[in-house]
């Protein structure tokens, strides 16, 4: 795909996200797209925000569970961009009038205390670099219509990023086996989903490990700060207006988000 081409996406993604008006799939438009060619769109979508103000914050593992996978069609997660715009503390109300058609997951947030460059990182080097790990949401949304994606589309969508909320506890990964740790998902106070880490690649560790060293290879460092969503130990929840959700992960304490 041509330079023209992948701006040209990206501005479109860029504007639906302004405007909440979905666009037609990419990959129905260009049969041709690649998944390279997909986070070039991204990387076009992401420069228009960070030119609006916004800066990057950190990164997003998506697609991690074999189910995706296989629907989509791929052997491997994908990632996407955090920027400041996105970040809610717990309490803070999501406006489900600024998205299209969001959904929610539950999983891990890791931030980190100093750099991971990959390639060659492993899971024990996440947990040296890892400062602390909490609980939170991923309410992600997609600009492309009704969700009929593949996955060069949810990768130029910026991973279908929507926003985030953090909240529980702060613990250190090294306390604490994330591949065990048990995760319940409430949904206006019903039960929707449990799970436990392990359906995250095995662990998020393991996740986090993935993310350093596909991003090393591309000649990008997971920064000291930076914000790290491991990948959903949940499925996606449709929300709206009036719900709320309550996620509880064993020795991390629990986390809320309630829409409006």
């Amino acid at each position: 795909m041509n330079r023209l081409r992948i701006q040209q996406l990206g501005d479109e993604l860029y504007q639906s996200l302004l405007s909440r008006e979905p666009v037609a799939p990419l990959t129905e438009r260009e049969p041709e797209i690649t998944i390279a060619d997909a986070y070039q769109i991204q990387l076009r979508m992401i420069q228009r925000r960070i030119d609006a103000g916004e800066i990057v914050v950190g990164k997003k593992i998506g697609v991690t569970s074999q189910v995706v996978m296989d629907m989509l069609g791929v052997n491997q997660p994908d990632f996407g961009h955090l920027l400041s715009g996105m970040v809610f503390n717990e309490g803070e109300p999501v406006d489900t009038a600024k998205m299209i058609a969001p959904k929610a997951e539950a999983e891990v947030a890791f931030i980190l205390a100093r750099d991971l460059v990959g390639p060659g990182v492993t899971a024990a080097d996440v947990l040296r670099a890892t400062d602390c790990v909490m609980p939170c949401f991923e309410i992600v949304d997609s600009r492309i219509k009704d969700w009929k994606i593949k996955i060069q589309d949810t990768v130029a969508d910026n991973a279908s990023c929507g926003v985030l909320t953090l909240g529980g506890t702060r613990r250190s990964p090294r306390d604490i086996d994330l591949a065990l740790a048990g995760m319940v998902l409430e949904k206006n106070g019903e039960i929707v989903s449990t799970s436990c880490g392990a359906s995250v690649q095995g662990s998020p560790v393991n996740a986090v490990a993935w993310l350093a060293n596909t991003l090393g290879a591309l000649g990008i460092t997971l920064k000291a700060g930076d914000i790290i969503l491991s990948g959903s130990q949940s499925p996606l929840v449709p929300v709206r207006a009036g719900d709320s959700l309550h996620a509880s992960v064993g020795g991390l304490g629990s986390t809320s988000v309630r829409f409006i």
